[in-house]
């Protein structure tokens, strides 16, 4: 059984975002409009909406990859200006180089940015990743011998090795089926647990976010802005079986609620 993780959502603030807001089309298309958000040290949250909202290019803007057009994002007390170290990101899509081996990808980030001396020197942190993954065995497999469930835990194991200060995750799992979805989400947690890693997640699913997440922020239509934060009240370590629980089934009707209202807004 999992060691009891304590999430306080006043804790240490780690990723501060102040007023951001995105444009597009010289201004003609806004995007996001002045979200403002704090992930506490240690913390899982989600983000959900509907289609279009904006939750990719909040995400983006997070990671670096673009910059909004107003506001503030500070990760650690020092402003994201560009793709940074103690960023690490997972998307829908493994995205494992093929003709790499499983431990080859997951050092390459260590390569591309110290040099192959310096990835081979993190090798053995790369096989202890695997181990808390469940890959043991698996360092020299290419990634057409693993299955979908294995690249995305490789893929995790890829975004640990830096030691990032935050992990940004976009919907990581929406491609495999419901059983592999289910085992990684479950996965994910103990991951997180043992890392105490701060984590958002941008997701489509009510459930998802209800299983994982410490707080699900509630996106209205475009342009993007937080109408709800929903604390989820529930014991840690999640189980599968928490998602049959009245409680459970009462933070998804009131997501689902707030997201029907805000599309008629």
């Amino acid at each position: 059984m999992l060691a009891q993780r304590q999430t306080d959502p006043k804790g240490r603030p780690v990723y501060q975002l102040r007023q951001v807001a995105k444009s597009y089309a010289r201004g003609n298309l806004r995007a996001l409009d002045h979200v403002d958000l704090t992930l506490a040290e240690g913390t899982f949250s989600s983000v959900i909406g509907p289609s279009g909202c904006g939750k990719s290019t909040l995400l983006k803007i997070m990671a670096g990859l673009i910059p909004p057009s107003e506001g503030s994002v500070v990760l650690e007390g020092q402003p994201v200006l560009g793709p940074r170290r103690d960023i690490g990101m997972m998307f829908q899509q493994a995205t494992l180089f093929p003709w790499r081996s499983t431990l080859e990808n997951i050092v390459l980030p260590i390569e591309i940015r110290d040099g192959r001396q310096a990835a081979k020197a993190r090798h053995d942190d790369a096989r202890a990743l695997l181990d808390l993954v469940g890959l043991k065995g698996f360092e020299n497999s290419m990634p057409s011998e693993l299955s979908g469930g294995m690249a995305q835990r490789a893929s995790i194991c890829r975004m640990l090795i830096t030691k990032p200060a935050v992990l940004l995750l976009d919907e990581p799992f929406s491609a495999l089926d419901e059983l592999s979805r289910d085992f990684m989400n479950m996965e994910l947690q103990r991951i997180c647990t043992e890392r105490r890693a701060t984590a958002l997640l941008i997701t489509h699913s009510i459930q998802e976010a209800v299983i994982l997440s410490d707080i699900v922020y509630v996106m209205s239509p475009r342009p993007g802005q937080f109408v709800e934060a929903i604390a989820i009240d529930l014991p840690r370590p999640r189980t599968l079986d928490m998602m049959t629980e009245p409680k459970f089934g009462a933070y998804v009707r009131r997501i689902r609620a707030r997201l029907d209202k805000g599309a008629f807004l």
